[in-house]
Order: C-alpha cells, then sequence, then structure tokens
C-alpha cells in the first residue's frame, strides 16, 4: 500500500460520496455504511516488489488486485512510466505506456505493452521489448466510480543483460554431496534463455527451475555433486546463454572452498647437494593442498616422534648412519608422508698442496713440481684441478715448472673432486726470487716542468727480495749520491734538465734503468728579463752599426778626395746629379757657369780652376775666390763640366719652371790634379747618352 498525498487525494474522492449518502440517508444509516467498508477500506495488490530486465528483452510482470468494494467494477486502466504527482491539478502526470477504459475501447494501446488479465483481479502486465528508457517505476492507475488507486511497481532495466547469482552452501566438504544454486531474477514467457555451468564431470545432477509468482520472478539451475579435493581453489562458472543472441551474455564465478585433510604430504631434503657427513641437513614436510590450513607438524626421526610448527627440521652434525625420516602435516586431520633415506656421504677431506721440488727457497729458472694430496673421500674416485689467483690452470695432480719465472707467483689452490662434491685446498703462496728488473725512471707530475715548480724522479723497479739501496746518475753518468727511491727536485732549475737514470740492487744482483729526459721551461719571469736583454742588445747593435756605417762614409769620401787629388789627370768620371730644387742663378759676370732656359737641349760648360800646389808658383789672381777669378784659357789644370739637358715637353719658351730639376748628364775631364808635370790637355770631344 503506497501511503502519501496520492493515497489521501484517492481516499477523499473516494468518500466524498459517502458523505453526501450519510446526509440523504440520515443517521440510522451511518452505522451500516462503516461496517459495509470497514473490511476493505484499502486496495489490495500482490506483485514482486522489483522486476529486473535488460535492454531488448522482455518483462513479465504477474500482478493481483482486490477493488475496497466487491460490488464496484473497474473503470478505468492507465500505466504510467516515471510518473509524477502534480499538485495544482491534483491528478498524476507522466509517460503514459498503456490507458484502457469501460467500455475498453482501447483507444491508447501501443503494441509493445499489454495488460493481461480479467479487469476485476489480474492486472498482470508484459512489456516486449522493454528499453532502457524504461527504466525507473512503472503507476497502475485503477479508477472505479468512487474510488481510485495508484499502485507503484520498481522496475529496474540495464543495458546489459543482468548477472547471474551462485548461491553456496554453508560448507563444502570432500567426498560429501552438496548442492549449489544459480539464481537470475528473470524470467519472461516467449524469452529464451538458459543458465548453465563450467564444471562438467561425471556424477553431476543439473536442475532447471523458471518461476513466475506475484512475489517471485526468476530462473535457478541447481547443480548437485560430490567434491573432491583438487576441486578446492578452482572457480566455478555459472553462465547465461541468450537464445536470440546466439552466445553468452553474462556470467559470475566463484572460487569453490572444499574442506579436506593435507594432501600428497612428502618429506623434502632442503639441501642443494647430496648430504655429507657432517653436515647441516634441512628436512621440510610440504604438501600440495590442505584446507583449512595446516597447524602443527609430526616427526618420526631416531625412532622417537617430535613436533615442529613450521614443518621444518633442522639436524646438526648428520651421521654418515642416519635412520630413514618421515613427518605428517596435519589440521583437522593428519596425513604421513612416505620415509625418505638421507644416503649420507661425503667429498674428500683433508686437501693440501705439497712442495715435491726443491726442498728450499725458489729462485728464478728453477725447476719446480708440485702436488695435490687428501686424507679420506668417499667415493675414492677423484679428480684433480689447479688454479692461479681463482683463474682454473690444468687438471692433474701434479703441477709443475721447468724454469720457473717471477710472473709464475701467486697464490694456489688444488681441488679434489669426486661424484658427491669437491675440496678445495688452502691457499699456497708460491714465492720466486730474483734480481731486480723492468727498471724505468717516472717523472711526476710530468716530464716537462717549468722552473721554479717542483719534480720528482721515481725509480720503479719489479724485485724479490724488495730493493735495498738506490743509485741515481745524470746525464753526464756523474754519480747524484742519492740512494732513496724518489729523488726530489725542489725547486727545479734550467741546470735540471736533461736525462736521468738509476739503479737498484738487491741480495741477487742489480740492474739499471734506461734515462728519462726531464725537460726544464723558462718561467715567464725569466723569458721576460732576458727578451729585455735581448732587446736592448739589439738596439745597441744596430745604434753602434749605424754609426759605423756613418763614420765609414765619411772616411771613404775624405779618402776619395784624397785619391782624387793624388791620382792623375785626364782622367774622366761621369757625376749623376741628385734632383734638388735649382736657385736661381746669379748675374754675377764671374760665375762658373750659365744657364739659358731657351736652349734646354744646349750643353752647358763650366770651367773648374783647382789651387796651386806647394810646389807652384803663385799666378796672379790665385789668393782671390773661384767667383772672382777669371778664366785664364792658358792654364792647363782645369776641368771642363758640361751638362746635357733634355727637352722639358709642354715647356713655354723663355719660361722657367717653378721648380726646375736637373736631369741630364754631368760630364767632366779631369786635366790635372795634385802636384807634377801637367799632360797635355786632350783636343778630343767627348760624348755622353742620355735615357729618356
Amino acid at each position: 500500500m503506497l501511503p502519501g498525498s496520492p493515497k489521501k487525494e484517492d481516499r477523499g474522492n473516494r468518500l466524498l460520496p459517502r458523505h453526501s449518502t450519510m446526509h440523504l440517508l440520515g443517521p440510522s444509516l451511518l452505522l451500516l455504511e462503516y461496517l459495509a467498508f470497514s473490511d476493505s477500506a484499502e486496495w489490495k495488490f500482490e506483485r514482486p516488489h522489483t522486476l529486473y530486465s535488460w535492454d531488448g528483452a522482455c518483462v513479465w510482470i504477474p500482478c493481483q488486485y482486490k477493488i475496497p468494494r466487491l460490488s464496484e467494477a473497474l473503470e478505468n486502466l492507465t500505466l504510467y512510466s516515471n510518473y509524477e504527482y502534480d499538485d495544482v491539478t491534483k491528478n498524476f502526470k507522466g509517460f503514459i505506456l498503456y490507458e484502457d477504459r469501460k467500455p475498453w475501447n482501447y483507444t491508447f494501446h501501443p503494441k509493445r505493452v499489454q495488460i493481461l488479465g480479467d479487469r476485476s483481479s489480474n492486472c498482470t502486465i508484459f512489456i516486449n521489448p522493454v528499453l532502457e528508457q524504461d527504466n525507473g517505476h512503472l503507476g497502475l492507475r485503477l479508477i472505479t466510480k468512487t474510488d481510485r488507486w495508484m499502485e507503484k511497481i520498481d522496475l529496474n532495466v540495464s543495458k546489459t543483460p543482468l548477472s547471474p547469482h551462485i548461491r553456496l552452501p554453508p560448507e563444502i566438504r570432500e567426498s560429501k554431496e552438496v548442492t549449489l544454486t544459480c539464481l537470475l531474477n528473470f524470467s519472461c514467457p516467449g524469452y529464451q534463455i538458459r543458465l548453465q555451468w563450467s564444471l562438467e564431470e561425471p556424477g553431476i545432477t543439473l536442475t532447471n527451475l523458471t518461476t513466475l509468482t506475484t512475489k517471485t520472478v526468476s530462473t535457478q539451475s541447481k547443480l548437485t555433486f560430490q567434491p573432491h579435493w583438487t576441486h578446492h581453489g578452482r572457480n566455478l562458472t555459472c553462465q547465461l546463454w541468450d537464445h536470440k543472441a546466439e552466445r553468452i551474455v553474462s556470467e559470475e564465478t566463484v572460487l569453490l572452498d572444499v574442506k579436506h585433510a593435507p594432501k600428497e604430504v612428502t618429506t623434502v631434503i632442503q639441501n642443494p647437494m647430496r648430504i655429507r657427513e657432517g653436515d647441516t641437513v634441512t628436512l621440510s614436510c610440504n604438501y600440495s593442498s590442505s584446507n583449512p590450513r595446516v597447524t602443527r607438524y609430526e616427526w618420526d626421526f631416531q625412532g622417537f616422534r617430535r613436533e615442529d610448527s613450521p614443518g621444518v627440521l633442522i639436524i646438526q652434525k648428520v651421521a654418515w648412519d642416519t635412520m630413514p625420516i618421515t613427518c605428517a602435516a596435519c589440521n583437522q586431520w593428519c596425513s604421513w608422508a612416505p620415509s625418505v633415506n638421507l644416503d649420507v656421504q661425503h667429498a674428500p677431506k683433508d686437501v693440501r698442496i705439497l712442495q715435491i721440488s726443491p726442498s728450499s727457497e725458489i729462485h728464478s729458472g728453477h725447476r719446480v713440481l708440485l702436488g695435490c694430496n687428501f686424507s679420506s673421500s668417499r667415493p675414492r674416485d677423484v679428480h684433480f684441478f689447479w688454479k692461479k689467483n681463482g683463474i682454473f690452470l690444468k687438471e692433474g695432480k701434479e703441477l709443475g715448472f721447468d724454469s720457473i719465472s717471477p710472473e709464475d707467483a701467486g697464490s694456489y689452490n688444488c681441488f679434489v673432486k669426486n661424484s658427491i662434491g669437491q675440496t678445495m685446498s688452502e691457499a699456497r703462496m708460491l714465492r720466486v726470487l730474483y734480481a731486480p728488473r723492468k727498471l724505468r725512471v717516472a717523472i711526476s707530475p710530468k716530464e716537462q716542468v717549468m722552473e721554479g715548480k717542483k719534480a720528482v724522479l721515481t725509480c720503479e723497479s719489479d724485485a724479490n727480495p724488495p730493493i735495498f739501496q738506490y743509485t741515481w746518475f745524470d746525464w753526464n753518468n756523474q754519480n747524484l749520491h742519492h740512494y732513496d727511491q724518489m729523488l726530489r727536485l725542489d725547486p727545479v732549475k734550467i741546470q735540471h734538465s736533461g736525462a736521468y737514470w738509476c739503479e737498484a740492487a738487491n741480495q741477487l744482483g742489480r740492474a739499471q734503468s734506461p734515462p728519462s729526459t726531464l725537460t726544464v721551461y723558462y718561467s715567464p719571469e725569466t723569458i721576460g728579463r732576458r727578451v729585455a736583454v735581448g732587446v736592448g742588445f739589439c738596439l745597441a747593435t744596430l745604434l753602434l752599426v749605424f754609426w759605423g756605417v756613418k763614420l765609414q762614409r765619411s772616411w771613404k769620401r775624405i779618402r776619395s778626395q784624397q785619391g782624387l787629388q793624388e791620382s792623375s789627370s785626364g782622367q774622366s768620371f761621369f757625376v749623376r746629379k741628385q734632383k734638388v730644387r735649382r736657385a736661381p742663378l746669379s748675374e754675377d759676370p764671374h760665375s762658373l757657369g750659365c744657364y739659358n732656359p731657351v736652349m734646354e737641349d744646349a750643353i752647358s760648360y763650366a770651367t773648374l780652376r783647382f789651387p796651386l800646389g806647394e810646389t807652384d808658383t803663385p799666378r796672379p789672381g790665385d789668393a782671390g775666390t773661384l767667383e772672382t777669378e777669371g778664366p785664364s784659357p792658358n792654364r792647363d789644370d782645369t776641368v771642363t763640366y758640361s751638362v746635357l739637358q733634355k727637352r722639358r715637353v709642354g715647356d713655354y719658351e723663355n719660361v722657367l719652371p717653378a721648380s726646375p730639376e736637373d736631369e741630364g748628364i754631368h760630364y767632366s775631364e779631369l786635366v790635372h790634379l795634385g802636384v807634377g808635370e801637367r799632360p797635355p790637355a786632350q783636343d778630343a770631344v767627348e760624348y755622353v747618352t742620355l735615357k729618356h
């Protein structure tokens, strides 16, 4: 029955006619009317509380109802989808799926929704197909002449098919028959489905059941079988087969919990290798399955029983004649394992290396023979192996060296192996004595060092016994009288540059290293000082050269003048006159020469008069200057000086250039220089060739 405002509204509508009757018939009929309605004052419905389906399937809703007044008949029947009550209109509104009224004209009758029954007590509803949007609640509206009712029906429509549900009994025990139920809250006539199980074994019984009542709508499948302990922990699945889709559309899986005693109990030796005498042996009691879990263990060892809850038995220093052992694992029941024999054996014992020869110290170049021995082994069939510094050398009982070398020194072990295991001897250090060798001089930090820094020379060597004396020598093979392994130069100087070598000695001999060269570079300060001195020396040298050249030229000039005076007369020479700005010519009538700008291509002559020598007799006019002396045509100690100039292209007549230059060739004839008899003057004419 639905409480709330809709029922109050319905009840009010139903009682209005009753109050009118009471007023009409009077108080005498009030009691009779009350008694008549007191037994059936409420509508009565029987139907499932919630219906389940999925999109595309169908839904069958078994429904029975009873009208409060049996004498009244149903006037109107309407089926709403997700209805609501309107407080304004005092009525229900929603999407109408089905509507029928007396005289049952079926004015609104969708094909997929049907109301089955006799319109008096059966209100079964069939929707095919049901849609996902139908999910929610349905409202079945029933109206008589004097009363009305709205019955709410919950409808759960999922997008995908429903999943079945497996119901398990409280306990499943091994070998005890049990029944499991697969339930699906769905059943609809005309829509074929089937529930099936994943467990298919002999002795299984299946029972299928469909229920369509006003209390329950479901489909069931019952599985009856006798579980085995191997079923424990297995997945059991119930699947929904849809004939329309022709496939499995949903399923549910459960894990079977089968109670049973421990199964496949075994005693396991945990030692990774076969047991050897004196070993610590660990045994465990194992099983493959137990439900409930194992709570305790029992052991049968050396004639008595003991318990060890972790299921592990540890035997210290096991003997070779240990008896067979067995164990049991227990939960509510105990299960014993078969006995196990330890079969105790042992690997070779007391393995050691013997030096067969020589019996004394081993020197480089000697013949050496080593042997491998042991005290006990079971079984006796053994193999021998040798290792040096952990690296395998060879197989065999003996290890020999025809001529042992320092490289053969090291840590040696021998292994003795049988079918049970192998035993390694203690390491034996083989010492080989030899004189110093592989000497070299190492320079640190490097072979090139700057002056002022620190250099360390180390004499590196290989010797046994160790070297007790070092001697250092320089590039001149001079003994430095330094006897340590390291030679320190701090600070290092330029004078230290050169080759160094060392000599090392022990009780067996001595050896020398090859020379190593130490190079010492100047520091920036020294380079700066030396550069300054060099530059000063160069400048001084250049200055001396300059003054020397200048003095040499002056000396040559003086010597040339003296040579000209002393040379014989009649010699001729050429003079290349430098280009200088010509000074204005003097108008003095006693000048040595003349210049006529009009005659550019003419030859100019000048007469050079020489002074008298010491033996010459002064002549009139010799005391005067050259400009004041007049020419003497009878003198033989004169020089004829001629100039041949080329014409300047573009010059105007009688126009003197602003800076005339003499580009001519000067020719002179020296008639007489110095003392002695003057030769007669030559009357020949000398020519000069000009280059344009």
